[in-house]
């Protein structure tokens, strides 16, 4: 037998970790990595956390799981919490952003055809996103390299320009029901849309009672400084996917709508076993405890300033290497002349710093929200090391 026991999916490098503590993992060796990848974006308050620990055990010990034929507590409170917190009238708990987007897009269907609107049943969504790995958050992304081998593609999706909002307009037709798109693409290369973009988007959907779905599962809880990015561009969605961080590192997702847009999301039409189950919920208390008030939301803004003025100062050292720095808060990238991939595995494999690579040339850095002076110097200090000691003609990796 020659396949793996573990289905041979994933590129795995050698970085092997079995402990984290704080914003370092640790490997099997002992080698300590600083983390400024968090799982991409999932541990947002590193590794480690007691509060998020101390709630998983106590609820572990309490109940895990129960159906969902059953009345949740659990679920209730945390549903409340986030509705309290975001634009939105109702959620429903899953175990990951893809399945988050999965009942956004159901939503958006439903939405439409729960009043005989049976021919409206397509999202225009925008090239170079990022929506996960099922056959419908697949079939929604343009990138070939997640179709190959699945085809054919499910029907309902069209693709335009990223930050295009006349291609948005001009794609609108017959079947239309939504839009569905990432405020900033996190797998596409750290990308922000425009004010004028999500605005105009919000504005069409009022104009023929479209469906505006955003995907902030990379984006969202607090990474970019506020508790989801759309409250920095001013438009409210109808339905919002979230998942990666909500849960610190445990299981989680979430789909958010408003009552009107969830007028279709009926009994029978949506289910998940594990879904909203009191373990996660307790996982999603302790995230919420920590970063939904103003002062580590104003310490994620401040961190993040601090570190891209570093960045920005950093890269005209190696003009031949580094073009830009953008992104928000604590999601930040860095655009390479290079391709980025090998320098993310020198940083990873010469220098013990975790990174990650996305596309447009760039470098994601997501460190956990929780770093200090202390990190950004380590990092900074890791960073220039490896840039010092890379050769654009012969990387090393």
């Amino acid at each position: 037998m020659s396949i793996t026991p573990l289905m041979p999916v994933y590129p795995r490098c050698g970085v092997r970790p079995v402990r984290g503590e704080h914003c370092h993992l640790i490997s099997e060796d002992g080698t300590r990595y600083l983390d400024f990848a968090s799982g991409i974006a999932v541990n947002l308050l590193g590794h480690s956390n007691e509060h998020l620990i101390g709630a998983i055990q106590r609820q572990a010990a309490t109940l895990m799981h129960v159906s969902n034929l059953y009345g949740s507590p659990q679920g209730e409170h945390l549903a409340q919490r986030l509705v309290d917190l975001t634009f939105a009238d109702t959620v429903f708990f899953t175990n990951s952003g893809a399945e988050a987007v999965e009942c956004a897009i159901k939503t958006a269907r439903a939405y439409h055809q729960h009043v005989g609107n049976t021919d409206k049943y397509e999202l225009i969504t925008f090239k170079n996103a990022f929506h996960g790995r099922t056959l419908a958050t697949i079939s929604a992304s343009n990138q070939e390299k997640m179709h190959h081998g699945f085809l054919p593609l499910l029907e309902g999706f069209k693709y335009v320009d990223f930050d295009d909002l006349e291609g948005a307009k001009a794609a609108i037709g017959p079947n239309t029901a939504g839009f569905l798109v990432e405020p900033i693409q996190g797998e596409g290369g750290i990308r922000d849309a425009s004010e004028e973009f999500l605005k105009g988007l919000r504005a069409l959907c009022d104009e023929h009672d479209l469906v505006l779905i955003f995907d902030e599962v990379q984006c969202g809880v607090a990474r970019t400084g506020t508790l989801y990015a759309y409250e920095q561009y001013g438009v409210t969605p109808d339905v919002m996917a979230t998942a990666k961080g909500i849960g610190g590192g445990f299981p989680v997702g979430a789909c958010l709508a408003t009552e009107k847009a969830a007028r279709g999301m009926v009994i029978g039409t949506h289910g998940s076993t594990y879904g909203g189950n009191p373990l996660a919920m307790a996982a999603g208390e302790a995230v919420l405890d920590v970063v939904a008030n103003p002062e580590f939301l104003a310490q994620v803004n401040a961190t993040g300033e601090r570190l891209r003025g570093r960045l920005e100062q950093f890269i005209g050292n190696y003009p031949d290497m580094f073009e830009l720095v953008r992104g928000r808060g604590l999601m930040l990238g860095v655009k390479m002349k290079i391709e980025p991939r090998p320098f993310v595995a020198h940083m990873r494999d010469n220098h013990q710093l975790l990174t990650v690579a996305a596309g447009d040339m760039t470098v994601r850095i997501l460190p956990p929200l929780v770093i200090g002076d202390a990190e950004i110097d380590e990092f900074m200090d890791k960073l220039s090391a490896a840039a010092a000691s890379y050769s654009v003609e012969s990387p090393a990796t």
